[in-house]
């Protein structure tokens, strides 16, 4: 399993070393701004920040799945499945290298982001407003939301374990497309009607759980989300390894 994990690692490292130089770009424009007090770059550098954070998590996740469609759907996969290892621990190296990177860079992300928050309110001599304003900003979001370490850890649990369920269930989707078509022109297009389909009945599926928890407490909700997604996620990933093994190993 090591091996597989590095080697999906070489495979993506390139896509995270371009979000790390934009991101880079972004922050010494902030710090610019900053120590210039120049509002113009503060306000320009603190909007790219804000989608880098957005955008790259989402580049990472979805990158997987560009890279498992060009070695399911290319002559990559017959050297993908020479290798003596099993459909599950290929895959397996896949979820576990998406999941790992999707995690540091949220974390990385969010820690960038409280410094840069902290640095500026303190600059303006605002830094006792600040947890008001993430209160209120978490309110616009939720209003269930507050700021306790419960609630706010069992949030972030259930947001990073639902999109760790899209990038399996795409997964998902792309081996049922594999195994169909076997790279056929049009599986492109199939495989993001799978995603489409499958990612209505799973939320219908999770969202008719949820809806018999109303009485539930918010941090309650929150990490029985999580566990479902991650149930989810686990049932998906156990089926794209059987049919990676059944139709598409050589």
């Amino acid at each position: 399993m090591g091996k597989l994990l590095k080697y999906e690692l070489r495979k993506t490292w390139m896509i995270k070393l371009i979000a790390l130089g934009l991101t880079a770009v972004a922050e010494i424009v902030f710090l610019l701004g900053l120590g210039m007090k120049n509002e113009k770059m503060l306000a320009i550098s603190t909007v790219c920040l804000v989608m880098l954070t957005f955008g790259s998590i989402m580049v990472i996740g979805l990158y997987s799945l560009i890279v498992l469609h060009r070695d399911l759907n290319t002559k990559q996969s017959y050297m993908l499945f020479m290798t003596p290892n099993s459909s599950y621990k290929i895959l397996g190296a896949k979820v576990l290298e998406n999941g790992l990177s999707m995690l540091l860079a949220g974390a990385a992300f969010f820690a960038l982001g409280m410094l840069d928050l902290t640095a500026l309110f303190a600059q303006q001599g605002m830094l006792k407003n600040l947890w008001e304003m993430i209160t209120k900003f978490l309110e616009s979001l939720d209003k269930r939301l507050t700021l306790d370490w419960q609630t706010m850890g069992s949030f972030l649990a259930m947001m990073l374990s639902s999109w760790f369920g899209f990038v399996v269930l795409t997964y998902l989707a792309d081996v049922i497309s594999a195994a169909l078509l076997s790279g056929k022109k049009m599986s492109g297009v199939v495989t993001f009607l799978l995603i489409i389909a499958l990612e209505i009945l799973t939320n219908w599926g999770i969202q008719s759980v949820m809806d018999g928890m109303k009485d539930a407490s918010t941090a309650a909700l929150f990490l029985t989300g999580a566990g479902i997604h991650l149930a989810f996620a686990i049932v998906m990933y156990v089926l794209t390894a059987w049919i990676m093994d059944r139709k598409l190993s050589v």
